[in-house]
Formats: structure tokens, sequence, C-alpha cells
């Protein structure tokens, strides 16, 4: 008898176990706009960010250099660029519209004042790096790309200033605070991470920049010190969870640190060199290679890496100080599509995002020109 209980746990366990599967989204054969996403042809997704109506957005990379939506029925659509790299288009039709290096992008539905009045707009800001500047999308039927912060002009200038009066060099990723204030960039060529204001606050602080971490100097920042006052090796990546603290990614630092709410920072993921292991133990022992991406899961502020050269989706967990790994073999590959997340082959994924109503786990698979996601077991 207790055989029989001893084999049913074991049953049931490998069932929970195998419900999480790897589910492809888009990017499975030549399809253009119109097309079904999962047979449609995508071109080095880099990030992918969602509304509240379900509909996926993502840009894409070299040689993609657009803003791409798939709806809820599964349809893939350019929702700006010509596909040409450049600089143009800005107040022009959205086909109109060059991009150069788009890194991240960021879904809004808030709350703004205009000329002292409160109204709600969706926008998309995307981090459009090699032009030096992060760039508005509206959707709707007047649709339009505007700048948005930087001048497009290469270099460090307007802290204290508005942001479209900034300079940044190579604003790669930006992000959101939980509570809606602020807006972080990480201007990976100042080696700082950037503040603004966000327009939805009414007051005067509104779009102003300011620097929040980083010296401009290239270094190993401190445990225990103020960010503002401690270097950055090369800031990647940047997410804010709701209790407060800002997370700081870096690529060639192969670290993971993290700013609490009086502006101290620390390291919490890494040794500082490149490798690959550690996985189930304590994170400061653990090592990546090259991670480029992190986003939050908020249903228990854990902090999800993409651990790019390692071909590998990794999980830092706060309350233990441990990191785990969610899928990838390591190896890298394209196998892996309808399996187990741990069996998944990958090809230098650099983006990884929760959704914010089902919690599956999206990947931007970026060199194997694909998205999916990892179903979450129920």
């Amino acid at each position: 008898m207790r055989f029989l209980l001893t084999l049913a746990a074991a049953l049931l366990v490998t069932s929970a176990q195998a419900a999480d599967k790897v589910v492809l989204v888009a990017g499975g054969g030549p399809g253009a706009d119109g097309a079904d996403a999962m047979k449609a042809k995508l071109v080095l997704p880099f990030a992918v960010d969602f509304d509240s109506d379900g509909n996926i957005y993502f840009v894409e990379m070299a040689g993609g250099e657009r803003l791409r939506k798939i709806d809820t029925k599964g349809i893939l659509t350019t929702l700006a660029g010509s596909g040409k790299k450049g600089h143009a288009g800005d107040y022009l039709t959205p086909d109109k519209v060059e991009f150069n290096g788009m890194h991240n992008l960021m879904y809004l539905s808030s709350a703004y004042y205009v000329e002292g009045k409160k109204m709600t707009i969706d926008l998309i800001l995307v981090a459009d790096t090699f032009n030096h500047r992060i760039r508005l999308f509206t959707p709707g039927t007047t649709a339009v790309v505007v700048p948005y912060a930087g001048t497009g002009k290469k270099g460090f200038a307007g802290d204290g200033g508005k942001h479209g009066e900034a300079e940044f060099d190579q604003p790669i990723c930006i992000a959101k605070s939980p509570d809606a204030k602020y807006f972080y960039i990480a201007d990976v060529g100042n080696q700082r991470i950037r503040r603004i204001v966000d327009q939805s606050e009414n007051n005067e602080e509104k779009g102003i920049v300011s620097t929040f971490a980083g010296t401009g100097k290239a270094g190993i920042p401190k445990d225990g010190e103020l960010a503002k006052e401690q270097p950055l090796v090369d800031p990647r990546a940047v997410a804010a969870d709701k209790l407060g603290n800002v997370y700081i990614l870096e690529r060639s630092g192969h670290a993971l640190r993290v700013v609490d709410k009086a502006g101290k920072i620390r390291t919490v993921v890494g040794t500082g060199k490149a490798g690959k292991g550690g996985d189930g133990g304590p994170a400061l022992q653990a090592t990546m290679n090259g991670p480029k991406f992190i986003s939050i899961d908020p249903t228990d502020d854990s902090v999800l890496i993409a651990d790019t050269e390692n071909h590998q989706i990794r999980r830092y967990v706060p309350k233990t100080g441990t990191i785990e790994l969610v899928a990838g073999t390591g190896k890298k590959g394209s196998a892996g599509i309808d399996g187990v997340p741990k069996k998944l082959e990958m090809n230098r994924p650099h983006g990884v995002s929760v959704h914010p109503k089902t919690g599956d786990i999206y990947i931007a698979d970026s060199e194997n020109h694909r998205i999916v996601k990892i179903v979450q077991g129920k």
C-alpha cells in the first residue's frame, strides 16, 4: 500500500512538472504582415511587452528596425518602421519612420497632464539606441512617431533639465516604476542609469532628467555606498519592483546589482567573471555570461534574467538570495518547442517578460528569430 501511495505521489509531481510547456508565439515561417504570427518571419526580436487587452508588442533590432504587434487572434502587423536603418520620419506616417538598433520598448496606458488637463493616453516608448534617443509611438487612427527623450546627439548633458533637451549615449533600456512616478533609462554609453519624472506627475518636476546611478566612469561599485557616487561597468538593463528597488544588469560585468529605497547599491548576482553555473544555490556564487535583459515577475518580485551568451533564462529570488534556472539547456540551438522549458535550446535570447494576466513567460529568442512562451503549469 505504501508503495502505491509513493508511486501515486511521484506521478502527481511528474505531471505537475510536465505542465510547464514551451510554445511558439511567432517566427515559424516566411509570412509577412497579415499572416498568422506563428507562420511569419521575424528579424532579431529583442524585447516583448503587452497591453491590457492581450495584444503583444515587440521590436526588431538590426535588419528588422520595426515596431510590430501580434493581436489577440495571433495576426502579425507592423506598427512603425520602414525596415531601413536611419533616423528619419518623426511626425510622418509610421511606415516612413527609420530606426537604428531598437533594443527595448514599454507599453503605457497612463494619465497625463496636457496644458493642465488630465487625460489618459496609450503610448509605446522605444529605446532607439543607436539614434541616442527614446522615441514615442501613439497607436490608433492618428498613429505617429515623435521624439521623447534625447536630442539625437551622442553625449552626456541635460541633467536638471527637460527630457527632450538631454543628451544620451546609446540609451538601451527603459523601464517604469510601478508607482508610475519615474522612467529609468540604462544610458549604457555614459555608464549611468538616468531617471525622468513621468509626465503624469502634475508638478514642476515633470519631465526632468537626473542621474540615478553611476558616475560616468567604468568600474565595480562598492556595496552599501550611494549609487550616484559609484561607478558602473556597463548598465545594460534596468527594472524596478513594487518594493522600491531598482535592479541594474551589467553585460560585461556579468552581474546583477540593486539600488534600494535609500539609494544604496549592492551586487546580488554574479562573481563578476563570465561563466555558467550555480543554479539552486547562492546567487553571489553563481556565474553568468553576457546577460542582457531583466524584468520583474510581479507575483513575487523575483528578477528574470536573459543570460544571453549562456542561451538561458534564469531567476533571482531576493527572499532567499538564490538563483534558479527557468529555461534553456545552455546549448545554442533551436530544439525544444512543445517541450519542457529546461530542455529548450535558444540562440542568444535578449528579452524576457511576464504576461501581467496569465503569468506566462515570453522570451525573445533573438537569433532564432522567434518569440516563445512558457505556459505555466496549474
